[in-house]
């Protein structure tokens, strides 16, 4: 099984996890092929949304892979009048990782983060590990303890 940054930051601090791998279809790197292929609920899947607002810069969101981002409710919560999705061009510039693998944890930069409310209906919730095909399970509490997450409702 392959240790990226993601998992080498959770087994440092002790933080237990689960690595699930599923084969990747390059033409569908969206969170709900992860979880039919994983048999897992699409809103326990979270994706990694990588965000700039007018005032705060750069900021990552972990919303369900069967919402969509609320951009009001981000910029309310962050204390921005606008925010707009990063263009993918630059995903890797900012976080280190490509377009479908980009782990709210072991980016480049510690970008503030905001964790989806709903997160916490579940037991443990799935984000990227940093590489396509990988997932890492773990508790919405330990990842937003981990990466001091702001919580809110995100999505609409």
């Amino acid at each position: 099984m392959k240790k990226t940054n993601a998992v080498r930051i959770l087994e440092r601090l002790a933080i237990d996890y689960q690595l699930l791998e599923f084969d990747v279809d390059e033409n569908d790197l969206s969170a709900q092929d992860a979880a039919k292929k994983l048999g897992l609920p699409p809103d326990q899947i979270f994706k990694t949304l990588v965000a700039r607002g007018d005032k705060s810069g750069v900021i990552i969101t972990c919303i369900p892979g069967s919402s969509e981002l609320d951009l009001k409710a981000l910029a309310k919560n962050s204390g921005n009048k606008k925010i707009e999705l990063v263009p993918l061009k630059e995903i890797h510039q900012l976080t280190g990782y490509i377009r479908g693998a980009v782990s709210p944890l072991g980016m480049k930069s510690n970008y503030p983060l905001y964790l989806d409310q709903s997160a916490f209906n579940h037991l443990s919730i799935i984000v990227s590990a940093g590489t396509r095909g990988l997932q890492i399970g773990l508790s919405p509490s330990d990842l937003a303890e981990v990466l001091e997450a702001k919580t809110a409702t995100l999505t609409r």
